[in-house]
């Protein structure tokens, strides 16, 4: 069979604005002028893949050096980390007992049991393969890891392990270990490392079995296919990424539009401290008159007296003596350093930075140097791209873990869920959930407390939003507490009874 060659898709025209105003077309001032300004930006439209190909590998590459090395990076992912995840995302189950048929206290009971099981297994390092961190710290670690690399996997592994009654365990995968085998091309079907069904969806991913950058092993390297899915439906991967258009098969670091900016930035700030450092520094250069020079010193000693004075290599340091060669003489610029337009250049450039990175710049500085309703309009400006961030986590990641870990559970008999195999409808409520994290934070907090009473009171919120809402927390778990604290405090005779207070004569009442 011969076989077709195919053909090439055409790019796209030249640019030829003189030849367009003599063919006809009615162009005018404003468009010429347009099209001569942007002559040399020629931006072609790829599928995302495609644009994705030649730019992620470097893009991923850049991202962690720039985290590693420049401040503002470093500090931006820390952000993102401490305030979206910080001390954890915690469970509370919320199942549906209307579709269940239970009653209220029913639901409650066996909310309560679910949570304190999960707390058990989430609390211990066992839910990590490695046994490194605890289901808290590995929420952390992957949403850094997405921050950085542009995407990571985790796979579900059942782990057996002495004494421990649950199986589920986390093994995160960094993003570059899931690519094409033996370093293959992408095609239709494999992009990546990810292998997709006709219609799209991905089905499988390739897993090296060292990391591409392992120096120790570097050549050897072998792949396993792992599906997405197992035929009973059971999840053995989670792929957390960002998609930013269709068909996108690889996320992108969150650094990614900022790379360029950032490393220039970085360079430019270290290029002014090494500059104030040298004019700060004080050395001293000795000079020798060259007739003396002559008539003092032998040959052999001229010659030794030239080698040392050779060796300076321009650098200064305090209180440093250097020798110069006959003759030579220093000419010193003024480096007017501090440069007073540093700081100006510098916060004008963390402005653009914090935009790209959906950041208020007060935040990405940490200094909250405005007024009082500025600085909050800033942090409540950024914890509503934080509550947004968190869906997205616990949508992707966080949800599918318990949902995998109580379909263990409860095969397990540690959890009685009736019908929770047979019935997608029956599973999903008893799958339902909330998940709290830290909260804002509040720069006044009688403010922020007198504001939450206020909206309790005229029932804008309840008090299990509101406690959500400042650390993530549990009403009724907060409220059985207090409950004890109050009775406790009562019987150890620490709290004084209310007396009831008579009514007072209004003096302006003329009836009184």
């Amino acid at each position: 069979m011969s076989k077709t060659k195919r053909k090439q898709k055409p790019g796209p025209p030249a640019f030829e604005p003189l030849a367009m105003v003599g063919s006809g077309l009615s162009l005018g001032t404003s468009d010429i002028a347009n099209q001569l300004r942007f002559s040399n930006w020629r931006p072609f439209s790829y599928d995302a893949d495609s644009e994705a190909a030649w730019q992620t590998g470097d893009e991923r590459a850049f991202s962690r050096d720039l985290v590693r090395t420049a401040p503002v990076a470093a500090g931006a992912i820390q952000t993102r980390s401490s305030k979206i995840i910080g001390t954890g995302l915690t469970l509370q189950s919320r199942i549906n007992a209307d579709e269940l048929g239970l009653s209220e206290d029913q639901a409650s009971e066996w909310q309560s049991k679910a949570e304190r099981r999960f707390h058990m297994w989430a609390r211990s390092r066992f839910a990590d393969v490695t046994r490194e961190l605890d289901f808290y710290g590995l929420q952390g670690l992957a949403l850094r890891s997405h921050d950085e690399s542009g995407d990571v996997f985790s796979l579900l592994v059942n782990k057996k392990r002495s004494k421990w009654p649950f199986r589920l365990a986390i093994q995160l995968i960094e993003a570059d270990r899931v690519c094409n085998p033996d370093g293959k091309m992408d095609t239709n079907t494999l992009v990546s490392g990810i292998e997709r069904a006709a219609d799209g969806e991905p089905t499988s991913i390739h897993l090296a079995k060292y990391h591409p950058g392992n120096v120790k092993h570097y050549s050897g390297n072998t792949w396993q296919q792992i599906p997405f899915y197992s035929e009973s439906g059971r999840r053995n991967v989670l792929h957390l990424k960002k998609m930013h258009r269709p068909g996108q098969t690889r996320g992108r670091p969150c650094l990614g539009p900022i790379i360029a900016t950032l490393k220039q930035l970085t360079r430019y700030s270290d290029a002014e401290v090494d500059a104030a450092v040298n004019s700060a520094a004080l050395a001293v250069f000795a000079m020798m008159d060259g007739t003396a020079f002559q008539d003092i010193y032998h040959d052999e000693m001229k010659e030794f007296y030239v080698a040392q004075a050779a060796k300076y290599d321009g650098g200064l340091n305090s209180g440093k003596t250097v020798r110069l060669l006959p003759g030579e003489t220093i000419t010193s610029p003024t480096p007017g350093r501090p440069n007073p337009q540093f700081e100006g250049f510098f916060g004008a450039m963390l402005n653009m930075i914090s935009i790209a990175l959906n950041m208020p710049k007060e935040v990405l500085t940490k200094a909250f140097n405005s007024s009082y309703s500025a600085s909050r309009a800033a942090l409540l400006d950024a914890y509503h791209t934080w509550k947004i961030e968190r869906v997205w986590f616990v949508s992707n990641w966080s949800q599918p873990i318990y949902e995998e870990w109580l379909a263990d559970a409860v095969a397990l008999g540690i959890i009685v869920a009736p019908g929770f195999f047979s019935d997608p409808f029956v599973r999903e409520a008893w799958c339902g959930s909330n998940w709290g994290g830290d909260g804002p934070g509040a720069l006044d907090p009688l403010k922020e407390a007198l504001a939450a009473e206020k909206r309790i009171e005229i029932g804008m919120t309840t008090q299990a939003e509101e406690t959500v809402a400042y650390d993530g927390g549990d009403w009724e778990e907060k409220t059985r507490q207090r409950s004890r604290e109050v009775r406790v405090r009562r019987e150890s005779g620490l709290m004084l009874e209310a007396q009831p207070v008579a009514p007072q004569p209004d003096p302006l009442d003329p009836l009184e």
